[in-house]
């Protein structure tokens, strides 16, 4: 296999040990990771509008994205975000390839640049790493494998309990920490449970997790063509590849054959052999490989962002008219969403007339319609509303009032709406009913009234 994460002749696992090479794109996805991980751990406690940034609460059926409350009610935008995720998905990893992995990709983020960094800081890079592995298991051995487990168990406690409060909510989650075990005992061993998941895929699992469980590296394999934009390694270049001469020339290609590339990469795997599922396109050869092309005195992007395309009419890397399309819908996409997100109201309100029911005569000269109404509250606060028509001269007559309004309940009623004789003109008459909280008018529903015309 490419990546090297087959079981040797002895039944063992073969242990990846990477080399970094700090060059541009390290730099750039070092940077993108530190805003990541700022916001990861700090999302929970930061408000919009009273909210948390984002809530995932399945006890509840409560969900927060970037201060709006989703209720069970807002069933339709799920699966308008669903239908929007996976047409993105799709259209993204037909252009782009899987750059999501190696830039965006939590796994990748805190495996690269959190635990693998405390993993250099304590045992050196790959190759003392290697030797630490196979060493006896004296003093220094001990003291630096203790400390490196203690660490991750310590980010993976962190990790654990900021993915908690993306569960049950900050408040939730302070409560836990503070207030005796025993009242919340199912909180604190959630806590530990995810804190031995997150230390066993970082510790143990670590890059097995993007080249056998992740589907999405399967899905890869399906949707990329020969115009997908991915990290490649220019084999019309390169090859034939071949050492430098003692005079530091090559009659070959530019390709010197160091294998640093396949030193670097995470998964273990020889981009030089093409595309492969197992690439996650973090760019750790890209910078290794101009390393050594400006050794050399060659140009760079021997290793790039390129497609096969790209390689075989030797075109330079662009953002084609093909690109351009897939990320023009994506953004209608995502607007789309958008819109219905924002613009949807805390409170719904559905009116519609008795059927089968005619109209009644009432005293004092009124005529009369009955109306079922359902009332769903989205807001994270209980609410009392009423039903107010629009018109002062129309009177509304409760059978059923709607009362107090828990978050997240929808509520039931059935009343009559009164309109004078004198004011119907017509067999049918629309009738605005407000729906009001306080003194607020929070939406007004148009509905439809029968009775007998005067004319």
């Amino acid at each position: 296999m490419d990546a090297l994460i087959a079981p040797n002749y002895s039944g063992e696992r073969k242990w990846v040990y990477p080399l970094i090479r700090k060059g541009k794109y390290y730099k750039w996805r070092s940077r993108l990771s530190y805003v990541y991980l700022l916001l990861f751990f700090s999302g929970p406690f930061i408000r919009i509008n009273g909210q948390p940034l984002l809530l995932l609460n399945v006890i509840d059926r409560q969900f927060v994205i970037l201060g709006q409350v989703f209720w069970p009610q807002d069933i339709f935008l799920f699966m308008i975000a669903s239908l929007v995720f996976i047409v993105c998905v799709v259209l993204f990893t037909i252009a782009f390839g899987r750059i999501f992995c190696g830039w965006i990709c939590p796994q990748t983020i805190f495996m690269e640049m959190v635990f693998r960094k405390i993993e250099f800081w304590i045992e050196g890079d790959g190759n003392k790493q290697k030797k630490l592995h196979a060493a006896p298991w004296d003093k220094d051995k001990i003291i630096k494998r203790t400390s490196k487990h203690f660490l991750f168990v310590l980010v993976s406690f962190l990790i654990a309990n900021t993915f908690l409060a993306y569960v049950i909510g900050s408040d939730n989650l302070i409560k836990i920490v503070v207030e005796p075990v025993y009242l919340h005992w199912v909180g604190f061993a959630s806590i530990w449970v995810f804190t031995i998941v997150f230390y066993l895929v970082y510790s143990r699992v670590r890059e097995l997790v993007c080249t056998v469980i992740c589907p999405y590296g399967r899905l890869q394999g399906v949707l990329m063509d020969e115009h997908t934009l991915v990290v490649a390694y220019d084999d019309v270049r390169g090859e034939p590849r071949g050492k430098l001469d003692k005079s530091g020339n090559s009659l070959k290609g530019d390709c010197v054959d160091c294998s640093l590339c396949v030193a670097v990469c995470p998964t273990g795997i020889d981009i030089r052999k093409g595309t492969q599922l197992e690439c996650i396109n973090c760019t750790a050869c890209l910078d290794a490989c101009d390393e050594v092309m400006d050794k050399i005195h060659k140009p760079r992007n021997l290793i790039g962002y390129f497609s096969e395309e790209m390689i075989r009419s030797k075109k330079k890397p662009a953002f084609t008219g093909r690109m351009k399309g897939y990320s023009s819908v994506i953004v209608i996409l995502m607007t789309v969403l958008c819109y219905f997100i924002f613009s949807r109201t805390d409170m719904d309100i559905t009116v519609m007339r008795s059927a089968g029911m005619l109209y009644q005569e009432q005293p004092n000269g009124y005529i009369s319609n009955i109306y079922n109404a359902d009332i769903t509250n989205k807001a994270s606060f209980s609410r009392s509303i009423i039903l107010r028509p629009e018109d002062p001269e129309i009177k509304i007559k409760y059978i059923q009032a709607p009362g107090r309004i828990a978050k997240g309940n929808d509520t039931k009623t059935v009343f009559f709406v009164m309109i004078p004789a004198s004011q119907i003109h017509a067999l049918k008459t629309d009738v605005k009913i407000q729906l009001v909280t306080g003194n607020k008018v929070i939406q007004t529903v148009t509905t439809e009234f029968v009775a007998p015309s005067n004319n």
